[in-house]
């Protein structure tokens, strides 16, 4: 599912707003980009440290057609959502685990990055701008997509020698709209990352070379693609945009982030959840053959949660596992959903509450 660009004729919108509430049908929300009024902009030059940034009106930016962005890919973005209690809090979630996954890529793609502080106040300033698109309780969430992009012209190969630090913001409801598990086929021959590589980091180059397998694989009638490791084809690593879990008896298992999958901060957060729950969590490689036997199989990242798989096709076999509100995804998704929705009390520390916020 390619998310889109809702025009303001949108049947998502309505023609009235709240003192509190966007114009937005938000028993309707998908994984559309909806434009908010704001966005947040900061730039540096190479070498140098971002100060603080401004809010200004959402738009479209200025570039050079010699941007090191456009020319050579060295860009990161990074996901996380704000959400509204009942009780009308707006609160961010772990969102200083974004910004230390965003100071690792930059390092890795030699930018400039903000320092976390300035990060998770810039996310703050960004959301109370437009705290009217925070979905209601239980209605979703405002997703929020930070950008560190290479805007500084470069006609090389080179580092950009200026960066823009941008983020904007969307009101979402679910990844997958169905309300099933996931039905997945493993790409037995395109590789998402190798050793050495990218794929560790939330480089915006990762995204694109996946589109192709996923658009074969949704042709089919799959909901997505899974990939396997690039030095063997034998272990499963992750979904085109999320990381992958199995459980057998006790035993949850999840590839490692050894370099060639994303450190998943909703993947990280789950870990802990299932052993404090007395499941034994095992972080190593996982093979095709151990998937195949798994009793259950499912999928962490910031857009889609927690999502149970229903089914993987590899080859000519299609195995069906364990779903519904037995499964340890329904347990996990609660727990960590009630965390963020502040239905029970954060005793993780992991929720960030937005400073000025009224009902």
């Amino acid at each position: 599912m390619a998310p889109s660009v809702l025009p303001a004729s949108s049947p998502l919108l309505t023609s009235e707003a709240t003192e509190t509430y966007a114009n937005v049908k938000w028993e309707e929300l998908g994984f559309s980009l909806i434009p908010t009024d704001y966005m947040y902009v900061a730039k540096c030059e190479q070498g140098e440290r971002f100060s603080e940034g401004e809010i200004v009106p959402y738009g479209d930016i200025s570039i050079s057609p010699c941007a090191g962005i456009l020319n050579y890919g060295q860009g990161l973005f990074e996901g996380l959502k704000a959400y509204r209690t009942e009780d009308g809090r707006i609160t961010l979630f772990r969102p200083e685990q974004n910004a230390l996954r965003m100071q690792t890529g930059a390092d890795r793609l030699c930018m400039t990055s903000p320092s976390a502080d300035l990060f998770v106040q810039a996310v703050q300033q960004t959301v109370l701008a437009n705290k009217k698109w925070v979905p209601p309780p239980g209605k979703g969430a405002l997703y929020i997509r930070p950008l560190l992009i290479g805007t500084g012209a470069v006609l090389g190969i080179a580092s950009a020698p200026e960066y823009t630090f941008l983020i904007y913001v969307s009101p979402v409801g679910n990844y997958h709209t169905a309300s099933s598990g996931l039905n997945l086929i493993v790409d037995h021959t395109q590789r998402r990352a190798h050793t050495g590589g990218t794929g560790g980091v939330k480089s915006c180059t990762n995204y694109s070379p996946v589109v192709k397998s996923l658009l074969e694989a949704k042709s089919s009638d799959f909901s997505d693609i899974l990939f396997l490791d690039a030095a063997t084809g034998r272990n499963v690593e992750e979904v085109s945009t999320c990381n992958i879990f199995i459980a057998k008896g006790n035993i949850v298992s999840t590839p490692p982030t050894s370099g060639t999958i994303l450190p998943g901060i909703t993947r990280k957060s789950i870990c802990e959840l299932a052993r404090d729950i007395g499941y034994q969590v095992q972080e190593r490689d996982v093979s095709v053959e151990e998937l195949l036997e798994a009793e259950e199989v499912f999928c962490t990242g910031t857009a889609m949660v927690v999502k149970a798989v229903d089914t993987v096709t590899f080859h000519d076999k299609k195995i069906k596992y364990r779903t519904g509100e037995e499964a340890l995804s329904t347990k996990l998704y609660l727990m960590l959903t009630n965390i963020q929705m502040g239905v029970v009390e954060d005793k993780k520390g992991w929720m960030v509450e937005i400073d000025g916020l009224v009902k």
